[in-house]
């Protein structure tokens, strides 16, 4: 979603929140041997921000934080907002097909580009290039309302990508689910010339559900 788009205190957040990681990124690049871009990078990345390997989704955790304000959802309080890192590299390149109940905002930070797949609750689906190529189309930041599925995809040649996610209210266990079936794939098959039946099956990958 391009950032005038958003409501203008959301707007803040993105900005306020791009900002810092970019400092926070540029005193990482300082003390680290590994030219950026390269697979020695990412595996520095993830042992500096020690990023571990995601079940099932796939690609590199790690947690920033979250808010301390909270809110009611579900009957139970929740903070407004949690942060965390995800990479994708050259061996776990896709971010398996997931729903979640929260609002997720993507802000990359190194490396990419990676095709991000996002398929909506009416049947609509999208596929967004994150990246910095601004110029041909790619966009730096995705925001993708809660309630999608989404899937994420390293590009050929790239190795890697450093992200970071902010889902608003936090991730909770209760609130996402990982996979799908038929009834999914019927709904989604063909909604788009690359939502073909193959390249959906290689989103889901192993969480397949017959």
């Amino acid at each position: 979603m391009p950032l005038a788009l958003y409501p203008v205190r959301m707007r803040h957040v993105v900005v306020l929140i791009a900002v810092a990681l970019a400092v926070s990124m540029a005193a990482l690049a300082t003390v680290g041997a590994a030219p950026v871009g390269t697979d020695a990078r990412a595996h520095e990345l993830i042992e500096q921000l020690h990023l571990a390997v995601l079940p099932k989704e796939s690609g590199y955790l790690g947690l920033i934080g979250s808010s301390a304000q909270k809110i009611p959802v579900d009957g139970k309080p929740i903070a407004v907002q949690s942060q965390v890192y995800y990479m994708l590299t050259r061996d776990r390149p896709v971010n398996y097909l997931h729903w979640l109940a929260s609002d997720d905002t993507h802000i990359l930070i190194e490396g990419g580009p990676v095709d991000y797949f996002i398929f909506h609750p009416d049947g609509r689906v999208e596929k967004v290039v994150l990246g910095r190529d601004v110029a041909a189309g790619e966009r730096p930041v995705v925001a993708v309302p809660g309630g999608c599925w989404k899937a994420l995809q390293l590009h050929d040649g790239a190795s890697y990508a450093l992200m970071a996610n902010a889902l608003s209210p936090e991730w909770t266990s209760d609130r996402v689910k990982i996979g799908a079936g038929p009834a999914w794939m019927k709904r989604y098959r063909n909604a788009a010339p690359w939502a073909t039946e193959e390249n959906l099956r290689a989103l889901i990958g192993p969480n397949w559900q017959p």
